[in-house]
């Protein structure tokens, strides 16, 4: 194996074990609001995305069609996400998410960073603080690559 090869594989190595512990953490912040894994994770992503088909959340999420309509049906009885007809193609249901919705990812969302952000001042030299916001766009663009 080459040095280059053996690097890069440290860093992988090195980059899943942080992520795997930020998952954990944020997580746990987020199991206040009793949602399931699958239901906080396609919460958030039509959320973020905007208003969305089930094959396509599925896809995205990389689950099944059918495991993801079941967790649709359980965000839809708890008020979070609504269904509506597209208005390009009537056959098909687009998913948005609800105030109610919107209310549980922010509030999420704002407890996560508002964690690190507490953790970043107390704990990292500003260096260290622009190194993580430098490393940032790069970790995100590995995400999208893989």
């Amino acid at each position: 194996m080459s040095e280059r090869e053996s690097l890069n594989r440290s860093t992988a190595t090195a980059v899943r074990v942080a992520v795997s512990m930020i998952k954990r953490r944020t997580r746990e912040t987020f199991a206040d609001n009793e949602l399931s894994a699958p239901e906080l994770s396609a919460l958030s992503q039509i959320d973020r995305t905007g208003p969305t088909a089930i094959a396509e959340l599925a896809r995205s999420t990389r689950i099944t069609p059918q495991s993801m309509g079941a967790t649709v049906a359980a965000l839809e009885r708890l008020h979070l996400v609504s269904r509506d007809p597209d208005p390009a193609d009537k056959r098909r249901s687009l998913l948005t998410v609800t105030d109610a919705g919107r209310d549980v990812v922010h509030s999420g969302r704002d407890s996560v960073t508002e964690k690190m952000a507490t953790a970043l001042a107390n704990s990292f030299t500003d260096d260290e603080v622009a190194t993580l916001a430098a490393a940032a766009p790069l970790l995100e663009r590995l995400a999208q690559l893989f």
